[in-house]
């Protein structure tokens, strides 16, 4: 299956670079090209890509507000280079999917488009230590009585989440089909009200550290 991409970032010789990248592949086409926020939240309700490589600082709507116009809607990948906390935690709040660094080789970029596009979640290693030990701060809205309406095989789900398996992982581990899993992993977010599948990885770091 081909894995319809949305470049947005408003320096042209960067989404050229990007697509030259990506369009190197035979599993990956490039649909459309944004050059600031609202265009990219308008390409992406009228085309319906599978994922969006979102930059962050942009004019007329920053990546941080477009990403959170389309969550639910498509899977958005963060690719910025700055990696300030403020970006980080406002790009996972708002339900991206992952965060990239710039200076991610192409190789790696690619194959963080097709995570994102399997439905799983993806940080820039550089960023992963400090986002895990300090999100549980940033976040105050979780509330433990939303986990305890998870049923026991959500749990299990969500403790291979944090784990940092794939849905395939997951899906050998505990002994069910992968579509089984992918219901499994949609239904605990809505339950805890996480937009990501990233934010469910942290939630799970943080019930395991409170054991």
């Amino acid at each position: 299956m081909t894995i319809r991409v949305l470049v947005a970032d408003d320096h042209a010789a960067v989404r050229a670079g990007i697509v030259l990248i990506l369009d190197g592949h035979e599993d990956v086409e490039v649909v459309g090209q944004a050059a600031n926020g609202e265009q990219a939240v308008a390409m992406a309700l009228d085309l319906r890509p599978d994922v969006v490589l979102m930059d962050i600082r942009m004019p007329k709507l920053d990546g941080i507000s477009a990403t959170r116009e389309l969550s639910g809607i498509t899977d958005v990948l963060i690719l910025t280079t700055f990696d300030l906390d403020e970006y980080v935690f406002g790009a996972l709040r708002a339900g991206a999917a992952g965060f990239l660094l710039k200076n991610t080789d192409a190789d790696a970029l690619v194959d963080a488009v097709r995570v994102v596009a399997r439905g799983e979640g993806l940080i820039a290693p550089a960023v992963t230590r400090r986002l895990i030990s300090a999100f549980g701060a940033s976040v105050p809205e979780r509330r433990s009585y939303e986990v305890g309406g998870l049923t026991p095989r959500e749990r299990e789900v969500l403790t291979c989440i944090g784990r940092g398996l794939s849905n395939a992982e997951i899906s050998a581990e505990l002994d069910m089909a992968e579509a089984t899993t992918k219901t499994h992993v949609s239904r605990l977010l809505n339950k805890l009200g996480l937009r990501s599948r990233v934010q469910a990885a942290i939630l799970a770091q943080e019930l395991s550290a409170e054991r």
